[in-house]
């Protein structure tokens, strides 16, 4: 043994590639304990849903068998952080502990408890910069704020920004025998997963990230809004976990160029943007970072309206085919996720804060700063400068689903059905009509439209 150990503490950063304070931990050849805690705590903050649980036993699986390639091996353990953390490092004698920086309020708490438990052990903490995010949150900010309140001029800047060079993986870990580890977690034991969940782990999202843009990414500018072609690159969930790096995805994106590489990296920028607005305004996550003051409906015929969104009933085939993909992968496509949380916070008008509750509860990507500041940007209380547009689920589904052939993949009542028609089944009439088993719309998108513009006190609501 070279020295004390170091530990690891991985928290959304599951993988050893371009891993910072994993190389930092090995430099030298000393001991390090990667560590994962399953805190409680997570659970209680509204963090933990089903479809995340059982990607996350993908990714720990994965990551314990990375590490175990290179000698050591993923340390498991039960309980509060803190408290596990400094246990770990007694029983390893270590005398240094390196994570990632978290952006949220939750992460920032986590930390700073941390910091002093430690100094009472002796043992100093590395928090590293750069390893969730592409450019750290706090990185850029304009003159005479502490954040970016609009989206393009932070891209101007995010861009210009130098990124630091990716991290090999190293080459070796070891670990001491001596510290404890508990059970790895299984999906399999997991209840309530959408059945089409899609696996976890580094592995998977290295693959998918080379494929993608070997295949994909030339078209992505064209394409990415294609419901039906599903060309996006279904990353989320790994730079959600952190099995795929953002600076990694950046470097790479650019390397091959084009305009699709191009407009994917702005994709990219869009998330860095999310988690440094969330880390300025951290009640952004439960308050509206821009009120309307909006009076948002209540009562039993919202309730029952955010049940037939929730269950893809609203009779609106777009609106359901969405939430029906949600249910079944524990995902969205992004256009989708943009035409569903419009109909619920400006057609029916109910609280942004119910949709993101339900994202929350199945997305596997589901993160505060993204899930949150997305939903708050479609309704018009975040970040987007044009507060008041409307996006009509059918022209959307018309443009963006020209043939139909998305809605009739998640709504098999209207298989038979070709465009236009299956865009507005409610247009047939006789026996065509009476044949179909699907909703009547819970309102008709002029009512709504009008409800919405008198709530927003007579403001022009664009509808697109």
């Amino acid at each position: 043994m070279n020295g004390p150990a170091a530990v690891v503490l991985f928290t959304s950063d599951l993988r050893v590639h371009d891993h910072p304070p994993l190389r930092a931990a090995t430099t030298g050849g000393r001991d390090v304990v990667p560590l994962f805690v399953r805190d409680p705590a997570v659970d209680r903050a509204g963090f933990a849903a089903p479809n995340r649980l059982a990607f996350l036993a993908d990714c720990l699986a994965d990551l314990d068998r990375a590490l175990r390639g290179r000698g050591g091996r993923l340390v498991l353990r039960d309980g509060d952080t803190v408290a596990e953390v400094c246990a770990v490092v007694r029983e390893a004698g270590a005398d240094e502990v390196h994570m990632a920086a978290g952006c949220s309020a939750f992460a920032r708490v986590r930390e700073e408890r941390l910091r002093r438990a430690l100094e009472a052990e002796r043992c100093r903490l590395h928090v590293h910069d750069g390893v969730i995010t592409a450019v750290p949150p706090g990185d850029l900010a304009p003159q005479g704020s502490d954040h970016f309140a609009v989206f393009t001029p932070y891209f101007r800047r995010w861009v210009a920004e130098p990124l630091r060079a990716p991290l090999a993986a190293p080459r070796a870990v070891r670990v001491p025998s001596a510290v404890r580890s508990a059970e790895p977690p299984s999906r399999s034991a997991v209840p309530g997963v959408s059945r089409g969940l899609a696996a976890g782990g580094e592995t998977e999202g290295r693959k998918r990230l080379g494929s993608w843009l070997a295949r994909h990414a030339d078209a992505y500018e064209e394409r990415h809004d294609d419901l039906a072609g599903d060309a996006t690159s279904r990353l989320s969930p790994h730079l959600h976990f952190g099995t795929v790096s953002a600076v990694e995805a950046v470097h790479r994106a650019r390397g091959r160029g084009g305009p699709g590489a191009e407009a994917f990296v702005r994709q990219l920028c869009w998330r860095d943007f999310h988690h440094q607005v969330l880390a300025a305004r951290p009640r952004a996550a439960t308050d509206d970072y821009r009120p309307r003051h909006d009076r948002w409906r209540r009562g039993p015929g919202a309730e029952a309206d955010l049940a037939a969104w929730r269950e893809g009933r609203t009779g609106y085939p777009l609106v359901d085919a969405a939430m029906r993909q949600l249910a079944h992968e524990g995902w969205m496509h992004n256009r989708g996720r943009l035409v569903a949380a419009s109909f619920l916070t400006k057609t029916l008008y109910v609280d942004w804060r119910a949709g993101a509750r339900h994202f929350l509860d199945l997305l596997v990507d589901g993160d505060l700063a993204n899930n949150q500041l997305n939903w708050q940007w479609v309704a018009g209380t975040g970040t987007d400068t044009r507060p008041n547009r409307v996006l009509n689920p059918v022209r959307q589904g018309r443009r963006y689903d020209p043939e139909g052939a998305y809605v009739r993949r998640w709504v098999p009542e209207l298989a038979g059905l070709g465009a236009p028609e299956v865009h507005e089944p409610w247009r047939l009439t006789g026996p065509d009509r009476a044949a179909l088993d699907y909703p009547e719309p819970v309102i008709g998108l002029a009512d709504g439209l009008a409800r919405f513009r008198a709530a927003r006190e007579g403001l022009l609501a664009p509808e697109e």
